[in-house]
């Protein structure tokens, strides 16, 4: 309950300790965004995706899915999506926040992915990264998505 709390207490303020310099990466439609670090490269103007070096190393990835409307995750959903509870930071109306895959080894990718509701619809994001990249700068990545303000 009590990291719950606090989870909720730095999402709600990630926007805020982003740093100023990294740069602004929307989704295909324009509708979803994240941000990501100066260093890492958007794939193609519009496409969605920035990359650290390449692929294999990080990708951070925003959609939007127009329609689809956003809700927090069913426990059953959860089971038939493999989320441990431990690895399920949020669960609420305002965000869903998860770890998908935790690395075992250098070579591996953490994963994680974030949804939040938009109008009309969800956005969603999806970053992976080698251990090799700070977890901290990959949440916040995750932690960034928010629609595009008007």
């Amino acid at each position: 309950m009590f990291a719950t709390l606090i989870l909720s207490l730095l999402a709600g303020v990630s926007a805020e300790v982003t740093p100023a310099e990294w740069k602004t990466v929307k989704d295909s439609k324009g509708l979803c965004q994240v941000v990501v670090p100066p260093d890492w490269q958007e794939i193609a103007e519009g496409s969605g995706a920035a990359v650290l070096h390449d692929t294999s190393t990080a990708v951070a990835v925003v959609t939007s899915q127009p329609g689809q409307a956003f809700k927090p995750l069913s426990d059953s959903l959860q089971r038939l999506l493999g989320i441990r509870k431990e690895a399920l930071f949020e669960n609420t109306a305002r965000r869903i926040f998860y770890q998908d895959k935790a690395a075992k080894r250098a070579e591996d990718l953490n994963v994680y992915d974030s949804s939040v509701p938009a109008k009309p619809g969800t956005c969603s994001c999806h970053v992976a990264a080698l251990p090799s990249i700070a977890e901290e700068t990959t949440k916040k990545i995750a932690l960034s998505l928010q629609p595009v303000q008007d």
